[in-house]
């Protein structure tokens, strides 16, 4: 059992600007997710790493959908190892595909995953940006440009996959563990 080096901060003692987006947060989800507090202890990051994960996951426009933006996430963070990432992520992109089985299957193999080819080429490009960044040359744009993604939406792809290798870095060294809400999300059909 590794111990926790880097306790969280108490809701009450976060800077105001923070505390009101973790209970937007809190309203909207009906937990914290660990993250937020996890990350708070250290402010300005806190700020900055939000503002890149929102200017990166809420972008409009371009042709990632919501979903392909957690696929991607889920993926890649299995790929790294980071258990609160696939675990978090993965319950989201459960919801936005839904489909409770889809974030298991890109976690452990998403060649086998039920997802589009599209969907498929996206995450070869995610996975090699993650893995193998240095050896992505011009012949790792045609297949996305076949599937309609833009040099924009390239940009995104690799930006979501080297953005969560710094978070799922952050989250496993920390001990960041997913709270328990993330393995039922989209699991099963919420009650209306």
């Amino acid at each position: 059992m590794t111990t926790n080096h880097y306790p969280m901060p108490e809701l009450k003692d976060l800077p105001e600007d923070i505390k009101a987006r973790v209970l937007e947060v809190q309203e909207k989800a009906g937990f914290v997710p660990n993250v937020f507090l996890a990350l708070a202890r250290r402010p300005a990051e806190w700020r900055a790493f939000f503002a890149y994960h929102d200017a990166l996951m809420l972008k409009q426009g371009g042709a990632l959908t919501k979903g392909d933006r957690e696929m991607i996430v889920t993926a890649t963070s299995a790929a790294n190892q980071c258990l609160y990432c696939v675990v978090a992520h993965g319950a989201i992109l459960r919801i936005y595909e839904k489909k409770p089985m889809v974030a298991d299957q890109v976690a452990v193999n998403y060649r086998k995953a039920d997802i589009s080819p599209r969907q498929r080429a996206m995450l070869d490009f995610a996975m090699k940006v993650c893995l193998r960044a240095h050896e992505i040359d011009d012949a790792d744009f045609g297949p996305l440009h076949a599937h309609g993604f833009s040099d924009e939406d390239i940009w995104d792809i690799a930006a979501i996959t080297a953005f969560f290798g710094l978070s799922n870095r952050m989250a496993s060294f920390s001990n960041m563990q997913p709270n328990p809400e993330f393995y039922l999300m989209g699991r099963i059909p919420r009650e209306k």
